[in-house]
Protein backbone atom coordinates (compact mmCIF):
# COMPACT_ATOMS: atom_id res chain seq x y z
CA UNK A 1 0.00 0.00 0.00
CA UNK A 2 1.33 3.23 -1.21
CA UNK A 3 2.19 6.11 1.93
CA UNK A 4 0.97 8.99 2.30
CA UNK A 5 2.51 11.90 2.88
CA UNK A 6 0.48 14.83 4.95
CA UNK A 7 3.69 17.04 5.54
CA UNK A 8 7.81 17.19 4.68
CA UNK A 9 10.54 18.98 6.31
CA UNK A 10 13.24 19.79 3.91
CA UNK A 11 16.26 21.19 5.79
CA UNK A 12 18.60 23.20 3.81
CA UNK A 13 17.36 25.61 1.67
CA UNK A 14 20.38 25.88 -1.03
CA UNK A 15 20.55 25.45 -4.71
CA UNK A 16 19.08 21.53 -4.07
CA UNK A 17 16.57 22.13 -0.88
CA UNK A 18 14.87 25.26 -1.92
CA UNK A 19 13.53 23.48 -5.48
CA UNK A 20 13.13 20.59 -3.91
CA UNK A 21 10.90 22.01 -1.18
CA UNK A 22 9.46 24.06 -4.20
CA UNK A 23 8.24 21.17 -6.21
CA UNK A 24 6.73 18.86 -3.51
CA UNK A 25 4.50 22.06 -2.12
CA UNK A 26 3.48 22.36 -5.92
CA UNK A 27 1.86 19.18 -5.84
CA UNK A 28 -0.28 20.59 -2.35
CA UNK A 29 1.84 18.90 -0.26
CA UNK A 30 2.80 20.77 3.13
CA UNK A 31 6.22 21.51 2.57
CA UNK A 32 8.20 22.96 6.44
CA UNK A 33 11.28 24.57 4.97
CA UNK A 34 14.29 24.29 7.54
CA UNK A 35 17.44 26.70 7.08
CA UNK A 36 20.23 27.89 9.63
CA UNK A 37 19.70 31.69 7.97
CA UNK A 38 16.92 33.55 8.83
CA UNK A 39 17.65 36.35 5.84
CA UNK A 40 17.18 33.55 3.28
CA UNK A 41 13.95 32.41 5.61
CA UNK A 42 12.20 35.56 5.61
CA UNK A 43 12.78 35.80 1.78
CA UNK A 44 11.26 32.59 1.14
CA UNK A 45 8.54 33.29 3.61
CA UNK A 46 7.95 36.67 0.74
CA UNK A 47 7.55 34.33 -1.81
CA UNK A 48 11.21 35.55 -3.30
CA UNK A 49 13.99 33.54 -3.45
CA UNK A 50 17.76 33.76 -2.98
CA UNK A 51 19.53 31.94 -5.95
CA UNK A 52 19.37 32.03 -9.44
CA UNK A 53 17.38 28.66 -10.98
CA UNK A 54 14.98 29.32 -14.37
CA UNK A 55 11.05 28.82 -13.05
CA UNK A 56 12.34 28.46 -9.23
CA UNK A 57 10.94 31.93 -8.31
CA UNK A 58 7.70 31.67 -9.79
CA UNK A 59 6.77 28.11 -8.25
CA UNK A 60 7.78 29.47 -4.90
CA UNK A 61 6.26 32.45 -5.33
CA UNK A 62 2.81 30.63 -6.08
CA UNK A 63 3.64 27.69 -3.36
CA UNK A 64 3.95 30.49 -0.90
CA UNK A 65 1.02 32.26 -1.19
CA UNK A 66 -1.38 28.96 -1.75
CA UNK A 67 0.12 27.98 2.12
CA UNK A 68 1.77 24.88 0.83
CA UNK A 69 5.05 26.05 1.51
CA UNK A 70 6.59 28.05 4.69
CA UNK A 71 10.18 28.30 5.62
CA UNK A 72 11.33 28.40 9.41
CA UNK A 73 14.42 28.68 11.15
CA UNK A 74 13.49 25.88 13.96
CA UNK A 75 12.61 22.27 12.65
CA UNK A 76 8.83 20.92 13.42
CA UNK A 77 7.25 17.74 13.14
CA UNK A 78 6.73 16.07 9.55
CA UNK A 79 6.17 12.48 8.30
CA UNK A 80 9.38 13.08 5.97
CA UNK A 81 12.36 14.59 6.90
CA UNK A 82 14.85 15.55 3.66
CA UNK A 83 18.36 16.75 4.54
CA UNK A 84 20.31 18.86 1.87
CA UNK A 85 22.73 20.59 3.82
CA UNK A 86 26.58 21.39 2.49
CA UNK A 87 29.33 18.24 3.13
CA UNK A 88 32.64 20.71 2.52
CA UNK A 89 36.07 19.60 2.96
CA UNK A 90 38.12 19.88 6.51
CA UNK A 91 42.10 19.74 6.51
CA UNK A 92 43.42 17.72 3.53
CA UNK A 93 40.03 17.40 1.54
CA UNK A 94 38.93 15.26 4.33
CA UNK A 95 34.87 15.13 4.58
CA UNK A 96 32.92 17.10 7.08
CA UNK A 97 29.89 16.25 8.33
CA UNK A 98 29.17 18.32 10.39
CA UNK A 99 26.18 20.04 8.92
CA UNK A 100 24.51 16.42 8.71
CA UNK A 101 25.40 15.99 12.44
CA UNK A 102 23.47 19.06 13.13
CA UNK A 103 20.92 18.57 11.05
CA UNK A 104 20.05 15.15 12.58
CA UNK A 105 20.34 16.61 15.67
CA UNK A 106 18.21 19.48 14.76
CA UNK A 107 15.23 17.07 13.71
CA UNK A 108 15.70 14.65 16.17
CA UNK A 109 13.54 16.27 19.19
CA UNK A 110 10.54 16.32 16.76
CA UNK A 111 10.78 13.02 15.10
CA UNK A 112 7.63 10.28 15.59
CA UNK A 113 7.40 6.67 15.19
CA UNK A 114 6.77 6.23 11.50
CA UNK A 115 8.62 9.16 10.03
CA UNK A 116 11.03 9.01 7.03
CA UNK A 117 14.50 10.91 7.20
CA UNK A 118 16.27 10.78 3.59
CA UNK A 119 19.50 12.25 3.59
CA UNK A 120 19.87 14.04 -0.02
CA UNK A 121 23.74 15.92 0.32
CA UNK A 122 26.69 14.00 -1.52
CA UNK A 123 28.25 12.65 1.04
CA UNK A 124 30.84 9.46 1.96
CA UNK A 125 30.19 6.18 2.22
CA UNK A 126 28.90 5.46 5.68
CA UNK A 127 27.76 8.94 5.91
CA UNK A 128 23.45 7.73 5.92
CA UNK A 129 24.78 5.10 8.28
CA UNK A 130 26.44 7.38 10.94
CA UNK A 131 23.39 9.94 10.62
CA UNK A 132 21.19 7.19 11.45
CA UNK A 133 23.92 7.01 14.87
CA UNK A 134 23.26 10.18 15.66
CA UNK A 135 19.50 9.71 15.35
CA UNK A 136 19.57 6.85 17.50
CA UNK A 137 21.81 9.01 20.41
CA UNK A 138 19.45 11.78 20.41
CA UNK A 139 16.17 9.24 20.50
CA UNK A 140 16.89 6.30 22.79
CA UNK A 141 13.15 5.94 23.56
CA UNK A 142 12.86 5.13 19.37
CA UNK A 143 14.16 2.57 17.12
CA UNK A 144 16.50 2.68 14.01
CA UNK A 145 17.05 0.42 11.23
CA UNK A 146 20.78 -0.77 12.45
CA UNK A 147 19.36 -2.17 15.18
CA UNK A 148 15.57 -3.06 14.21
CA UNK A 149 15.77 -3.74 10.96
CA UNK A 150 12.31 -3.90 9.01
CA UNK A 151 10.47 -3.17 12.24
CA UNK A 152 12.53 0.04 13.09
CA UNK A 153 10.13 2.96 14.37
CA UNK A 154 12.29 5.39 11.90
CA UNK A 155 12.63 5.01 8.53
CA UNK A 156 16.15 5.97 7.17
CA UNK A 157 17.20 6.50 3.38
CA UNK A 158 19.56 7.75 1.09
CA UNK A 159 18.77 9.58 -2.06
CA UNK A 160 21.84 11.74 -3.88
CA UNK A 161 20.33 14.45 -6.28
CA UNK A 162 21.82 14.74 -9.86
CA UNK A 163 20.69 17.46 -11.15
CA UNK A 164 22.09 20.24 -13.58
CA UNK A 165 22.29 23.80 -12.42
CA UNK A 166 20.35 25.82 -14.48
CA UNK A 167 18.12 22.83 -15.14
CA UNK A 168 17.15 21.84 -11.80
CA UNK A 169 13.35 21.99 -12.02
CA UNK A 170 13.13 19.84 -15.04
CA UNK A 171 15.33 17.51 -14.30
CA UNK A 172 13.98 16.84 -10.44
CA UNK A 173 11.00 15.88 -12.14
CA UNK A 174 12.44 13.34 -14.91
CA UNK A 175 15.52 12.40 -13.94
CA UNK A 176 15.72 8.64 -12.73
CA UNK A 177 16.48 8.41 -8.77
CA UNK A 178 18.88 6.37 -7.26
CA UNK A 179 16.81 5.25 -3.84
CA UNK A 180 19.07 3.33 -1.39
CA UNK A 181 16.99 2.42 2.23
CA UNK A 182 18.92 1.26 5.22
CA UNK A 183 16.54 -1.67 5.12
CA UNK A 184 13.86 -2.60 2.23
CA UNK A 185 11.01 -0.94 4.29
CA UNK A 186 13.15 1.99 4.37
CA UNK A 187 13.38 1.91 0.78
CA UNK A 188 10.18 1.39 -0.18
CA UNK A 189 9.19 4.44 2.02
CA UNK A 190 11.65 6.84 -0.01
CA UNK A 191 9.90 5.65 -3.48
CA UNK A 192 6.25 6.47 -1.67
CA UNK A 193 8.41 9.95 -0.80
CA UNK A 194 9.63 10.64 -4.05
CA UNK A 195 6.97 9.58 -6.09
CA UNK A 196 5.07 12.30 -5.52
CA UNK A 197 6.54 14.40 -7.87
CA UNK A 198 9.46 12.11 -9.62
CA UNK A 199 8.42 10.88 -13.01
CA UNK A 200 11.70 8.95 -13.58
CA UNK A 201 12.30 5.73 -11.90
CA UNK A 202 12.71 5.09 -8.71
CA UNK A 203 15.78 2.80 -8.57
CA UNK A 204 15.96 0.79 -5.23
CA UNK A 205 19.80 -0.15 -3.79
CA UNK A 206 21.13 -0.14 -0.33
CA UNK A 207 22.71 3.33 0.95
CA UNK A 208 26.25 2.60 0.65
CA UNK A 209 25.83 1.64 -3.07
CA UNK A 210 23.26 4.85 -3.43
CA UNK A 211 26.23 7.21 -1.52
CA UNK A 212 28.56 5.73 -3.96
CA UNK A 213 26.59 5.81 -7.41
CA UNK A 214 26.60 9.67 -7.02
CA UNK A 215 30.59 9.66 -6.11
CA UNK A 216 30.80 7.66 -9.16
CA UNK A 217 28.81 9.61 -11.92
CA UNK A 218 30.67 12.91 -11.06
CA UNK A 219 34.27 10.90 -10.69
CA UNK A 220 33.54 9.67 -13.96
CA UNK A 221 33.07 13.31 -15.56
CA UNK A 222 36.18 14.24 -13.38
CA UNK A 223 38.17 11.44 -15.14
CA UNK A 224 37.11 12.73 -18.78
CA UNK A 225 37.71 16.15 -18.19
CA UNK A 226 41.23 16.06 -16.84
CA UNK A 227 41.80 14.15 -20.17
CA UNK A 228 40.77 17.13 -21.69
CA UNK A 229 42.82 19.28 -19.28
CA UNK A 230 45.95 17.49 -20.06
CA UNK A 231 45.20 17.00 -23.55
CA UNK A 232 45.07 21.14 -23.71
CA UNK A 233 48.59 21.28 -22.02
CA UNK A 234 50.37 19.05 -24.03
CA UNK A 235 49.05 20.83 -27.06
CA UNK A 236 50.02 23.95 -25.56
CA UNK A 237 53.51 22.52 -25.47
CA UNK A 238 53.68 21.14 -28.56
CA UNK A 239 51.95 24.38 -30.66
CA UNK A 240 48.99 22.29 -31.61
CA UNK A 241 45.06 24.03 -31.65
CA UNK A 242 43.48 21.72 -29.12
CA UNK A 243 40.62 22.39 -30.02
CA UNK A 244 40.79 21.67 -33.99
CA UNK A 245 42.54 18.38 -32.85
CA UNK A 246 39.27 17.24 -30.13
CA UNK A 247 36.67 18.42 -33.25
CA UNK A 248 39.23 15.97 -35.42
CA UNK A 249 39.49 13.13 -32.89
CA UNK A 250 35.43 13.06 -31.92
CA UNK A 251 35.25 12.36 -35.39
CA UNK A 252 35.80 9.06 -34.92
CA UNK A 253 32.63 7.13 -34.36
CA UNK A 254 34.10 6.18 -30.61
CA UNK A 255 35.52 8.81 -29.61
CA UNK A 256 33.81 11.59 -27.54
CA UNK A 257 36.65 13.88 -25.73
CA UNK A 258 34.75 16.48 -23.89
CA UNK A 259 35.78 20.74 -24.02
CA UNK A 260 38.81 21.76 -21.94
CA UNK A 261 38.53 24.76 -19.24
CA UNK A 262 40.37 26.32 -16.70
CA UNK A 263 39.57 23.67 -14.25
CA UNK A 264 36.45 21.72 -12.71
CA UNK A 265 34.48 23.84 -10.10
CA UNK A 266 31.15 23.56 -8.76
CA UNK A 267 29.46 21.36 -5.47
CA UNK A 268 29.90 18.44 -7.12
CA UNK A 269 32.57 17.33 -9.49
CA UNK A 270 35.31 19.55 -7.52
CA UNK A 271 34.16 17.74 -4.32
CA UNK A 272 33.31 14.08 -4.89
CA UNK A 273 35.81 12.27 -5.82
CA UNK A 274 37.84 13.19 -2.88
CA UNK A 275 35.03 11.49 -1.03
CA UNK A 276 35.83 8.04 -2.62
CA UNK A 277 40.02 9.12 -2.37
CA UNK A 278 39.43 9.69 1.44
CA UNK A 279 37.69 6.40 1.96
CA UNK A 280 40.03 4.76 -0.08
CA UNK A 281 43.48 6.50 -1.01
CA UNK A 282 45.83 3.20 -1.93
CA UNK A 283 42.86 2.04 -4.19
CA UNK A 284 41.43 5.53 -6.29
CA UNK A 285 44.50 6.32 -8.15
CA UNK A 286 43.31 7.31 -11.11
CA UNK A 287 40.40 9.22 -9.48
CA UNK A 288 43.49 11.02 -7.58
CA UNK A 289 45.40 11.94 -10.30
CA UNK A 290 42.21 13.31 -12.41
CA UNK A 291 41.62 15.28 -9.25
CA UNK A 292 44.87 17.02 -9.03
CA UNK A 293 45.22 17.46 -12.99
CA UNK A 294 42.07 19.56 -13.14
CA UNK A 295 43.04 21.29 -9.32
CA UNK A 296 46.31 22.33 -11.19
CA UNK A 297 44.62 23.63 -14.29
CA UNK A 298 44.21 27.26 -12.84
CA UNK A 299 47.97 27.40 -11.55
CA UNK A 300 48.65 27.10 -15.54
CA UNK A 301 46.19 29.63 -16.66
CA UNK A 302 48.10 32.10 -14.29
CA UNK A 303 51.32 31.22 -15.60
CA UNK A 304 50.29 31.88 -19.21
CA UNK A 305 48.88 35.07 -18.16
CA UNK A 306 52.15 36.10 -16.92
CA UNK A 307 53.97 35.16 -20.22
CA UNK A 308 51.55 37.49 -21.95
CA UNK A 309 51.47 40.01 -19.65
CA UNK A 310 55.65 40.36 -20.11
CA UNK A 311 54.93 40.62 -23.87
CA UNK A 312 52.55 44.04 -23.47
CA UNK A 313 54.70 46.77 -23.62
CA UNK A 314 53.42 49.24 -20.66
CA UNK A 315 54.17 49.38 -17.14
CA UNK A 316 52.28 46.68 -15.32
CA UNK A 317 50.19 49.03 -12.80
CA UNK A 318 49.10 50.80 -16.32
CA UNK A 319 47.46 47.43 -17.75
CA UNK A 320 43.89 47.00 -17.45
CA UNK A 321 42.69 42.78 -17.53
CA UNK A 322 39.10 41.62 -18.10
CA UNK A 323 38.33 38.72 -17.22
CA UNK A 324 35.00 36.93 -18.39
CA UNK A 325 33.43 35.22 -16.37
CA UNK A 326 33.22 34.07 -12.52
CA UNK A 327 30.47 31.27 -12.40
CA UNK A 328 31.75 27.16 -12.38
CA UNK A 329 29.74 26.66 -15.63
CA UNK A 330 27.96 29.07 -18.10
CA UNK A 331 24.58 31.01 -17.83
CA UNK A 332 24.27 30.49 -13.68
CA UNK A 333 25.24 32.53 -10.69
CA UNK A 334 26.74 29.55 -8.88
CA UNK A 335 30.66 30.75 -7.56
CA UNK A 336 31.18 27.61 -5.52
CA UNK A 337 34.42 25.83 -6.46
CA UNK A 338 35.02 27.89 -9.14
CA UNK A 339 38.19 27.68 -11.11
CA UNK A 340 37.52 31.26 -13.02
CA UNK A 341 36.23 32.78 -9.27
CA UNK A 342 39.75 31.35 -7.92
CA UNK A 343 41.67 32.53 -11.25
CA UNK A 344 40.23 36.05 -10.22
CA UNK A 345 40.93 36.51 -7.31
CA UNK A 346 44.88 35.14 -7.06
CA UNK A 347 45.05 37.80 -10.48
CA UNK A 348 43.40 40.67 -8.55
CA UNK A 349 45.75 39.56 -5.33
CA UNK A 350 49.36 39.85 -7.80
CA UNK A 351 48.29 42.46 -10.62
CA UNK A 352 49.26 45.71 -10.10
CA UNK A 353 46.83 47.61 -12.40
CA UNK A 354 43.15 47.63 -13.07
CA UNK A 355 41.34 44.45 -12.73
CA UNK A 356 37.60 44.25 -14.94
CA UNK A 357 35.24 41.62 -13.81
CA UNK A 358 32.86 40.52 -16.47
CA UNK A 359 30.23 38.37 -14.92
CA UNK A 360 26.66 38.87 -16.65
CA UNK A 361 24.82 36.67 -13.80
CA UNK A 362 25.41 38.25 -10.62
CA UNK A 363 25.10 41.74 -8.86
CA UNK A 364 27.98 42.22 -6.73
CA UNK A 365 31.65 41.12 -6.55
CA UNK A 366 32.49 38.49 -4.03
CA UNK A 367 33.94 40.43 -0.56
CA UNK A 368 37.34 38.05 -1.64
CA UNK A 369 38.63 41.04 -4.09
CA UNK A 370 40.43 43.34 -3.59
CA UNK A 371 39.94 47.51 -5.11
CA UNK A 372 41.77 46.78 -8.03
CA UNK A 373 38.69 44.74 -9.45
CA UNK A 374 35.42 45.57 -10.61
CA UNK A 375 32.52 44.03 -12.08
CA UNK A 376 32.44 45.68 -15.58
CA UNK A 377 30.09 45.27 -18.59
CA UNK A 378 31.14 43.39 -21.47
CA UNK A 379 31.21 47.12 -23.62
CA UNK A 380 33.54 48.86 -20.17
CA UNK A 381 35.79 45.77 -21.18
CA UNK A 382 36.18 46.35 -24.80
CA UNK A 383 39.33 48.61 -24.40
CA UNK A 384 41.30 46.36 -21.91
CA UNK A 385 45.10 45.25 -22.60
CA UNK A 386 44.49 41.76 -22.03
CA UNK A 387 41.57 39.51 -22.52
CA UNK A 388 40.90 36.34 -20.25
CA UNK A 389 37.85 34.17 -21.11
CA UNK A 390 37.09 31.89 -17.60
CA UNK A 391 33.50 30.68 -18.55
CA UNK A 392 31.50 30.48 -21.88
CA UNK A 393 28.69 32.47 -20.94
CA UNK A 394 26.09 32.83 -23.91
CA UNK A 395 26.59 36.45 -24.23
CA UNK A 396 30.47 35.67 -24.48
CA UNK A 397 29.45 34.11 -28.13
CA UNK A 398 30.81 36.06 -30.91
CA UNK A 399 33.65 37.68 -28.21
CA UNK A 400 36.88 38.94 -30.29
CA UNK A 401 38.55 41.14 -28.08
CA UNK A 402 41.16 43.62 -29.00
CA UNK A 403 45.12 42.80 -27.18
CA UNK A 404 45.85 39.81 -25.76
CA UNK A 405 44.31 37.37 -25.10
CA UNK A 406 44.18 33.61 -23.16
CA UNK A 407 41.11 31.84 -24.20
CA UNK A 408 40.89 29.12 -21.83
CA UNK A 409 36.80 27.65 -23.37
CA UNK A 410 38.13 28.35 -26.94
CA UNK A 411 35.35 30.70 -27.70
CA UNK A 412 37.92 32.61 -30.74
CA UNK A 413 39.44 29.44 -31.40
CA UNK A 414 42.66 29.89 -29.68
CA UNK A 415 44.57 29.78 -26.23
CA UNK A 416 44.25 27.13 -24.06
Amino acid sequence: MKRAFKIVSVVGLGYIGLPTAAMFASRKVKVIGVDVNESTVATINEGRVHIVEPDLDIVVRSVVESGHLRATTMPEAADAFMIAVPTPFKGDHEPDLTYIEKASKAIAPVLKSGDLVVLESTSPVGATEQMAAWLAEARPDLTFPQDAGEESDIRIAHCPERVLPGKVMQELIHNDRVIGGMTPACSAAAVDLYGIFVQGDCVITNARTAEMAKLTENSFRDVNIAFANELSIICDTLNIDVWELIALANRHPRVNILQPGPGVGGHCIAVDPWFIVSKTPDQARLIRTAREVNDGKPDWVLAKVEEALAAIDKPRSDIVIACYGLAFKPDIDDLRESPALDIARRLADRHEGHLLLVEPNIEALPTVFRSNARLATIAEAADSDMHIILVDHSSFKGLNPDGALIDTRGLVGRGA
